[in-house]
């Protein structure tokens, strides 16, 4: 693979050199075709390493999607494709299993929820760089409930508007990432999330628009699962609390709308 810099920009292919962009960066990659067929990647003993090793990228990948649900409407904030970040880390994760066999360790979240607490959704301007009105929150995995208070934002000194948009919302999101576990009893797909179905549940809530040139009064904002998921629980879970904020201008008829990549968020805790 081979990265082009400077003025040249090109996408497609020549002569079995294939040449593409990527989300969130400004280099074009080439890349030659061809490599080893699928029957020799499936059957061939040299490739044994390889099939292990990407028989636990499916659960990497299974890990990234979790965290992705989890995140509510504040996954849309994001100015960067996150999922190739979130699988590199459930990479780091599925190596800290120094018990089971390369090909079927078992990624635990809930063993260092730390490596995901503080994500940043945004490489161009952070959450905390745009909202200087430090939020502070209540956390109860037990109640599966959060409080989640923005102090009084003063939006000339608070809030750092790169549009200059007339509007803006805070949104909180909580979700909940389940481990991912083998299952050598499956017969096609070897990893499982714990919670199974219930791998990425969230909830979100939004204030109202509020004006970009004002003052705004303090906000607290509550979320808590209803019954049907307070029972979806067990020790192989990870409760995932977010806090965005989206600008946004007004539209057709007079709604505000907002903008696109005109927002950020961030994971403001784990539990």
């Amino acid at each position: 693979m081979t990265i082009i810099k400077g003025a040249f920009q090109m996408e497609g292919s020549i002569k079995g050199v294939s040449f593409y962009t990527i989300a969130g960066s400004d280099k074009v990659i080439m890349r030659t075709k061809g490599g080893p067929s699928k029957r020799r990647m499936k059957e061939g003993k040299e490739f044994e390493m390889v099939r292990r090793h990407q028989t636990e990228w499916a659960a990497c990948v299974l890990f990234s999607r979790g965290l992705k649900w989890a995140m509510g409407d504040n996954y849309r904030l994001a100015d960067y494709n996150v999922s190739p970040v979130w699988n590199g880390i459930g990479k780091k994760l599925i190596n800290l299993d120094e018990v089971s066999t390369l090909g079927e360790r078992h990624l635990r979240l809930s063993v260092y929820r730390e490596a995901i607490a503080g994500f940043s959704l945004n490489k161009n301007f952070a959450f905390n760089s745009v909202v200087r009105a430090i939020p502070t929150f209540e956390l109860d995995k037990e109640k599966r409930s959060a409080i989640v208070r923005f102090p009084q934002i003063n939006t000339e000194n608070d809030l750092l508007n790169v549009q200059k948009l007339p509007y803006f919302r805070l949104i909180v999101a909580l979700g909940v990432v389940s481990d991912i576990h083998y299952q050598p009893e499956n017969p096609r797909d070897k990893y499982q999330a714990a919670l199974k179905d219930a791998n990425g549940i969230r909830q979100s809530i939004t204030t109202e628009w509020f004006s970009a040139h004002d003052i705004i009064p303090e906000q607290t904002l509550e979320i808590r699962f209803d019954e049907s998921m307070q029972e979806l629980r067990s020790d192989c879970d990870t409760l995932l609390l977010s806090v965005g904020i989206e600008f946004g201008t007004t539209a057709f008829g007079g709604k505000i709308e907002g903008v696109k990549r005109a927002g950020c968020a961030r994971i403001l805790a784990t539990l």
